[in-house]
């Protein structure tokens, strides 16, 4: 029996996912973590980064190899979505005299 290594990384501590063969696709990997975590696909999705060369898997159809080491992070449904310009609308100061 195969297995892959998770870490929430909100968390220490690694847990593992066993399978059978030499690998598991990304979207199997993230059900059986949601499961394992209890957590709702329709509230989250999972960011799925290699622990060793930081390498995001983002296609659902990605293999992972067997005893790979993998950190977690929850993200909103949509995605995490670009920085972009911020605009603060607030009080002007005045020099108080």
């Amino acid at each position: 029996m195969s297995c892959v290594h998770y870490k929430l990384s909100s968390k220490m501590t690694y847990h593992a996912v066993p399978f059978n063969g030499l690998h598991i696709s990304l979207c199997d990997l993230k059900r059986q973590i949601m499961g394992r975590e209890k957590l709702k696909a329709a509230s989250c999705d999972l960011q799925i980064t290699n622990a060793q060369t930081k390498e995001e898997y983002m296609d659902d159809n990605a293999l992972i190899p067997k005893n790979s080491s993998v950190v977690v992070r929850r993200i909103p449904v949509g995605g995490v979505k670009a920085p972009g310009k911020t605009y603060v609308v607030g009080k002007h100061c005045r020099n108080n005299r």
